[in-house]
């Protein structure tokens, strides 16, 4: 008996020696050397958690013999990995940085790893937590947050993204143009415009970046970029939920669960849903309109076999189904037409009321439903390679978009233009292959080369009248004119259009970073690009009094008609930039830049102008490239400890500006696309921040921008000039279009501003330690045109917005209320003319206020 209780006594301090062996003691410090209470210590792979004490203080016992490692994470630090090779008898220190060291962002513009403000270029960057904080889920909504930003959209597919202001055409989107404003999430290109409504999923950082970029890039951007990248997947198992409900029953999910599948192979998938009712209620389906209603999901596989390959493997697919979204009428202007061709006088002729021009009620009379479906995703690998002090990478993707709309184009209970419905296909494949890093200690660089192959489908694209839509195109009530009103010549009468465009483009660039004395660096950069696009365009008409007469033939025929024609056309360029920069110590960078960009050659596939004969004008299926001069001084300082304050002035020139304008004749009502001689864009941007310590951040940022048609002698007319005529050799004649050199670009406001400011303070939720904070965000941008030629009618007024949140945050949970638009503004995004200049305009709405709550966990 005393033998079996002196073996079990051994035995149980054995095993204490053997736990006491496996305790870790330590303490946990900022990089300034204080002490961070409340971090939370875990071992990685397992659920051995501790925290630590209010000094900092702790110990775990890790259950398990080294070499092992230790995760660390409290809120306001980044979470890091320690690991441990032996125990101990002394408390190992572990330091942990600040998340919000605003002098220390690490960027990939120039496609390596930089501080931020040792890159001499202009560049906002966004933490993807911050976007999420202000309730920046998609890429339209961080234009309140950078100024520079310009984003308009009446639904996924009319999306204008510019920066300064160029970039895109502004208004209807033609199929047939290239975006300026290079648009990429970890290193794929997404052509189209609507990759911008989807929402974010696991953002790990966006950076904006200005002015022309085309040799860092695979596509053109000759505005600028915008550079997202993703987390990656992780070997440590991790999960993060994350839940938001607000009013018009918002509500929205987001799901993330990642950890090791094998051996240097981690996974990753992510899920999002966002519901919303509609703001815009119709009156007559008794259903609410712009709404959301969105899908999405990205899956990755990441394979690091060795410190120099990593593997990165990625698919994703949106789904957006929303109810819609309407544009309200907004007014109705006088036009140069005769009075037998006004707006009112053609509604009392066909015996309707005048229409309630009372926008910000949120009630449209529209007869037709309104769908804006789509889905947008795609597969790529990445991977990267070390080699010597660089790393080669390869990005291959495929991506595919589909749309499926249906548009009331007449925005009213009339049964004029009741059908306007673009359904399109779109697929891309690109492949890019480029080397970046450092040659010598002196020379670094990026050499790459891209290829970009599209195939976009215009598949049955309807556009359809009503039994109204002859007194819109009556231009009298005698002679043939008098005919329109035979009983229903147009009443179902359309085009259905199937188009083509498959284009090809490949470029060679490169840049390098020369050291060429102590602390002056020459950059210069040179890009080669080569472009092809082949177009197929068949419209046919349909529907309609079926007849024989020539002259109710040739009366719908002034409606619609039938267009055929194919083109090619193809182009290169060779462009490039030089850049000098000055940094004679750590808090200064001193840059100026001269560079020439290109946007390629554009193709007309949304109905042209006709003869006189009646036929398509094919002098206008193909539009001229834009080229561009560009220049910019800018300055990046650290003034004090916790401040930046960096100040950019630019100038940019383009010739044969690419711009959608919008014809009289109702068979283009989409608009097409021209050529404007020369515009100038000029202006100022300042951006700063300022952190002090954790309790307080600061941030703000001024644009002043000012464009202009240098030269635009054929510019289309505005809508209150429609009918306009002149005299033309002792004739009165009608016209279509003006000289509008001089006029201002639509989309830009002269001055654009926003700030935002945090405070924070240590505190405990329940248990749970971490801090409490309080936010905002304000954003202010004037007057500016919402028409591609200036109008006294088509002007967005000026308008400030205010985000504000409350709440608790913790390394692992947080919890907040919020409100976008506090102030319930009312506001226009963008106005436009109705199909036919006879007075009407529509509006695009901006939100009303709305508010809610967000839990986030993450574990």
């Amino acid at each position: 008996m005393k033998k079996s209780l002196l073996l079990l006594f051994s035995l149980i301090l054995s095993t204490g020696a053997l736990f006491a062996q496996n305790a870790i003691t330590g303490i946990v410090k900022g990089a300034n050397g204080i002490t961070i209470p409340n971090a939370t210590v875990k071992i990685r792979g397992t659920n051995i958690s501790a925290i630590a004490d209010v000094n900092g203080a702790f110990t775990i016992d890790a259950k398990q013999q080294p070499p092992f490692y230790i995760q660390i994470s409290s809120v306001g630090y980044k979470p890091q990995d320690f690991q441990i090779l032996k125990f101990q008898d002394t408390p190992i220190e572990l330091v942990l940085i600040e998340d919000t060291q605003l002098d220390e962002i690490v960027v990939t513009s120039r496609r390596r790893s930089e501080v931020l403000q040792d890159v001499p270029i202009p560049i906002t960057v966004i933490g993807g937590q911050a976007a999420e904080n202000a309730g920046a889920f998609n890429v339209n909504r961080l234009k309140e947050l950078v100024p520079s930003v310009q984003l308009y959209a009446s639904n996924a597919r009319n999306t204008t993204l510019n920066i300064r202001g160029l970039g895109s055409t502004f208004g209807l989107t033609n199929d047939g143009i290239d975006p300026g404003v290079g648009f990429y999430v970890d290193g794929v290109y997404h052509a189209r415009p609507a990759a911008t409504s989807t929402d974010f999923l696991d953002i790990e950082q966006i950076e904006v970046i200005r002015g022309p970029q085309g040799t860092l890039f695979g596509k053109n951007t000759t505005a600028g970029a915008f550079n997202i990248t993703t987390t990656k997947p992780t070997q440590t198992p991790t999960a993060k939920v994350e839940m938001s409900v607000g009013n018009y029953n918002f509500i929205q999910a987001k799901t993330s669960v990642s950890g090791g599948v094998a051996k240097n192979l981690a996974a990753k998938i992510s899920i999002s849903g966002t519901q919303r009712d509609g703001t815009i209620y119709n009156t007559r389906e008794e259903r609410r309109y712009s709404g959301q209603n969105n899908l999405g999901f990205k899956g990755q596989l990441y394979f690091t076999p060795s410190d120099k390959l990593k593997i990165l493997l990625s698919g994703d697919v949106s789904v957006q189904h929303p109810a819609g979204y309407p544009l309200v009428i907004a007014g109705v202007t006088t036009t140069e037409r005769s009075a037998y061709r006004q707006y009112a006088r053609i509604v009392s002729d066909l015996g309707y009321q005048q229409p309630k021009i009372d926008p910000f009620s949120r009630e449209i009379n529209t007869n037709t439903p309104w769908r804006h479906n789509q889905s947008i995703g795609g597969i790529s690998l990445n991977v990267d390679y070390k080699i010597g002090n660089g790393t080669l990478t390869s990005t291959t993707a495929w991506r595919f978009w589909n749309w499926d709309p249906t548009n009331d184009r007449d925005f009213s209970e009339l049964a004029a233009l009741t059908k306007s419905q673009g359904n399109s296909r779109h697929d891309q494949y690109s492949q890019e292959i480029r080397y970046a890093g450092n040659i010598t200690e002196k020379l670094s660089g990026v050499i790459g080369v891209f290829v970009l192959g599209q195939n976009l489908q215009g598949l049955g694209q309807t556009e359809e009248v009503g039994k109204d839509q002859w007194r819109f195109v009556q231009t009298g009530n005698t002679g043939t004119q008098a005919l329109y009103s035979t009983p229903g010549l147009l009443d179902g009468f359309g085009i259905k259009t199937n188009s083509t465009i498959k284009s090809l483009s490949a470029a060679v660039f490169g840049q390098v970073d020369w050291e060429v004395i102590e602390h002056l660096h020459v950059l210069p950069g040179l890009r080669f690009t080569y472009d092809k696009k082949d177009v197929d365009y068949d419209r046919n008409t349909y529907g309609g009094l079926q007849t024989t007469d020539a002259a109710l033939l040739a009366l719908k025929a002034a409606v619609y008609s039938n267009q055929q024609f194919n083109t090619s056309t193809e182009n290169n360029n060779l462009s490039g930039n030089i850049t000098l920069s000055y940094r004679p110590n750590p808090k200064l960078n001193l840059y100026g830049t001269f560079s020439t960009a290109y946007k390629p050659v554009g193709v007309n596939v949304g109905g042209l102008p006709t003869t006189a004969n009646g036929q398509a004008d094919l002098t206008l299926a193909v539009v001229k490239p834009e080229y561009v001069e560009h220049y910019e001084l800018g300055v990046k300082t650290k003034p004090f400890k916790g401040a930046i304050l960096n100040v950019t002035a630019f100038n940019t020139d383009i010739k044969d500006y690419q711009t959608n304008v919008q014809s009289p004749q109702l068979g283009v009502n989409r608009g097409y696309l021209a050529n404007a001689e020369k515009v100038k864009v000029k202006g100022l941007e300042i951006d700063g921040t300022y952190q002090l310590e954790r309790f307080l951040t600061l941030n703000a940022a001024l644009a002043y921008l000012d464009g202009k048609y240098v030269k635009f002698t054929n510019a289309p007319l505005p809508l209150e000039e429609t009918g306009h005529t002149e005299l033309v050799n002792g004739v009165a004649t009608q016209v279509a279009f003006k000289d509008a050199s001089g006029g201002r670009l639509p989309g830009i406001s002269k001055w654009n501003v926003s700030g935002g400011a945090e405070f924070s303070t240590p505190g405990n939720l329940a248990t749970k330690p971490g801090r409490y904070f309080i936010a905002g965000d304000a954003s202010y941008r004037s007057t500016y045109s919402s028409n591609p030629t200036p109008s006294s009618v088509l002007n967005v007024q000026g308008y400030s917005l205010l985000n504000a949140r409350l709440g608790f945050k913790s390394d692992k949970f947080s919890v907040f209320v919020w409100s976008r638009n506090l102030t319930n503004k009312n506001y226009y995004e963008q106005l436009q003319a109705a199909a036919g200049n006879s007075g009407l305009y529509a509006g695009v709405l901006g939100d009303p206020r709305t508010y809610g709550a967000t839990f986030r966990y993450s574990f």
